[in-house]
Protein backbone atom coordinates (compact mmCIF):
# COMPACT_ATOMS: atom_id res chain seq x y z
CA UNK A 1 0.00 0.00 0.00
CA UNK A 2 1.31 3.61 -1.15
CA UNK A 3 1.15 5.66 2.01
CA UNK A 4 0.51 8.97 0.11
CA UNK A 5 -2.70 7.20 -0.68
CA UNK A 6 -3.92 7.26 2.72
CA UNK A 7 -3.43 11.25 3.02
CA UNK A 8 -6.66 13.06 2.84
CA UNK A 9 -6.99 15.00 0.14
CA UNK A 10 -7.69 17.84 2.44
CA UNK A 11 -4.39 18.03 3.66
CA UNK A 12 -2.60 18.49 0.16
CA UNK A 13 -4.92 21.22 -0.56
CA UNK A 14 -3.79 22.75 2.98
CA UNK A 15 0.08 21.67 2.60
CA UNK A 16 -0.41 23.09 -1.04
CA UNK A 17 -1.43 26.69 0.38
CA UNK A 18 1.02 26.86 2.76
CA UNK A 19 4.20 26.24 -0.19
CA UNK A 20 2.32 28.97 -2.29
CA UNK A 21 2.42 31.29 0.56
CA UNK A 22 5.72 30.19 1.74
CA UNK A 23 6.93 30.98 -2.55
CA UNK A 24 5.26 34.75 -2.20
CA UNK A 25 7.83 34.98 0.24
CA UNK A 26 10.29 33.92 -1.40
CA UNK A 27 9.47 35.80 -4.24
CA UNK A 28 7.21 38.49 -3.89
CA UNK A 29 5.01 39.47 -6.54
CA UNK A 30 1.57 39.22 -5.12
CA UNK A 31 0.94 36.98 -7.39
CA UNK A 32 0.73 33.26 -5.24
CA UNK A 33 -0.66 34.80 -2.62
CA UNK A 34 -3.96 34.19 -4.15
CA UNK A 35 -2.99 30.90 -5.08
CA UNK A 36 -2.24 29.72 -1.56
CA UNK A 37 -5.35 31.28 -0.47
CA UNK A 38 -7.49 29.56 -2.84
CA UNK A 39 -5.60 26.27 -1.99
CA UNK A 40 -6.39 26.72 1.72
CA UNK A 41 -9.97 27.42 1.22
CA UNK A 42 -10.07 24.19 -0.89
CA UNK A 43 -8.67 22.08 1.81
CA UNK A 44 -11.10 23.86 4.18
CA UNK A 45 -13.84 23.47 2.36
CA UNK A 46 -12.66 19.73 1.23
CA UNK A 47 -12.28 19.17 5.11
CA UNK A 48 -15.52 20.22 6.68
CA UNK A 49 -17.79 18.96 3.38
CA UNK A 50 -16.62 15.50 1.80
CA UNK A 51 -16.59 16.23 -1.91
CA UNK A 52 -14.51 14.44 -4.25
CA UNK A 53 -11.22 15.40 -5.61
CA UNK A 54 -12.21 16.33 -9.33
CA UNK A 55 -14.72 18.99 -7.93
CA UNK A 56 -11.97 19.93 -5.49
CA UNK A 57 -9.68 20.73 -8.51
CA UNK A 58 -12.75 22.73 -9.43
CA UNK A 59 -13.51 24.60 -6.68
CA UNK A 60 -9.41 25.95 -6.49
CA UNK A 61 -9.10 26.33 -10.27
CA UNK A 62 -12.27 28.85 -9.53
CA UNK A 63 -11.46 30.98 -6.61
CA UNK A 64 -7.82 30.62 -8.17
CA UNK A 65 -9.83 33.01 -10.98
CA UNK A 66 -11.33 34.71 -8.99
CA UNK A 67 -8.88 35.98 -5.95
CA UNK A 68 -6.58 36.62 -8.46
CA UNK A 69 -8.74 39.69 -10.27
CA UNK A 70 -10.32 40.56 -6.97
CA UNK A 71 -6.78 41.15 -5.87
CA UNK A 72 -5.82 42.82 -9.22
CA UNK A 73 -8.30 45.15 -9.31
CA UNK A 74 -7.78 45.76 -5.35
CA UNK A 75 -3.89 46.65 -5.88
CA UNK A 76 -4.71 48.92 -9.31
CA UNK A 77 -7.14 50.89 -7.02
CA UNK A 78 -4.73 51.00 -3.66
CA UNK A 79 -1.74 50.57 -5.01
CA UNK A 80 1.11 49.72 -2.75
CA UNK A 81 3.64 53.32 -2.10
CA UNK A 82 6.38 52.85 -0.17
CA UNK A 83 7.62 54.38 2.95
CA UNK A 84 10.43 55.72 1.45
CA UNK A 85 11.11 56.39 -2.03
CA UNK A 86 14.76 56.90 -2.71
CA UNK A 87 15.42 53.78 -0.20
CA UNK A 88 17.34 51.95 -3.52
CA UNK A 89 17.88 55.39 -5.55
CA UNK A 90 21.28 56.63 -3.38
CA UNK A 91 21.68 59.52 -6.23
CA UNK A 92 17.72 60.95 -5.37
CA UNK A 93 18.71 60.21 -1.36
CA UNK A 94 21.80 62.80 -2.26
CA UNK A 95 19.57 65.58 -3.25
CA UNK A 96 20.42 68.53 -1.19
CA UNK A 97 23.48 67.18 0.08
CA UNK A 98 26.88 69.24 0.16
CA UNK A 99 29.82 67.41 -2.24
CA UNK A 100 33.59 68.54 -2.62
CA UNK A 101 35.11 68.93 -5.81
CA UNK A 102 37.72 66.74 -5.91
CA UNK A 103 38.74 66.71 -10.08
CA UNK A 104 38.10 69.88 -11.18
CA UNK A 105 34.84 70.28 -13.32
CA UNK A 106 35.74 71.47 -16.41
CA UNK A 107 33.52 71.50 -19.54
CA UNK A 108 30.51 70.48 -17.61
CA UNK A 109 32.17 67.24 -15.71
CA UNK A 110 34.24 66.38 -13.37
CA UNK A 111 34.33 64.34 -9.75
CA UNK A 112 33.36 65.32 -6.34
CA UNK A 113 33.80 63.10 -2.96
CA UNK A 114 30.61 62.51 -0.04
CA UNK A 115 31.57 60.51 2.65
CA UNK A 116 33.78 57.79 1.62
CA UNK A 117 32.67 57.50 -2.02
CA UNK A 118 33.72 59.40 -5.13
CA UNK A 119 30.95 60.38 -7.97
CA UNK A 120 31.09 61.38 -11.44
CA UNK A 121 29.11 65.61 -11.31
CA UNK A 122 27.71 67.67 -13.88
CA UNK A 123 27.57 71.11 -13.29
CA UNK A 124 29.49 74.77 -13.87
CA UNK A 125 32.95 74.63 -13.78
CA UNK A 126 34.64 74.71 -10.51
CA UNK A 127 38.31 73.89 -8.90
CA UNK A 128 39.29 71.01 -6.63
CA UNK A 129 37.85 71.75 -3.16
CA UNK A 130 34.93 73.44 -4.12
CA UNK A 131 31.75 72.63 -2.15
CA UNK A 132 28.81 72.38 -4.24
CA UNK A 133 25.17 71.05 -3.65
CA UNK A 134 23.55 68.39 -5.20
CA UNK A 135 20.68 69.58 -7.20
CA UNK A 136 19.70 66.20 -8.39
CA UNK A 137 21.48 63.44 -10.96
CA UNK A 138 21.33 61.47 -13.84
CA UNK A 139 21.55 57.44 -13.53
CA UNK A 140 25.22 57.24 -11.27
CA UNK A 141 25.96 61.65 -12.63
CA UNK A 142 25.61 63.55 -10.08
CA UNK A 143 23.52 67.05 -10.91
CA UNK A 144 25.78 70.03 -8.67
CA UNK A 145 25.29 73.56 -8.03
CA UNK A 146 27.39 76.18 -6.36
CA UNK A 147 26.45 76.84 -2.87
CA UNK A 148 24.36 80.28 -2.29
Amino acid sequence: MNPLETIDPHWSWLALGLVLAIGEMVIPGVFLIWLAVAAILTGLLAWAVPIAVPLQIVIFAVLSIVLVFTGKRYLSRNPITPLDPAMNDRGARLQGEVVTITHAIDGGSGRARHGDTEWLVKGPDAEPGTRMRVAGHDGAVLLVEHLH
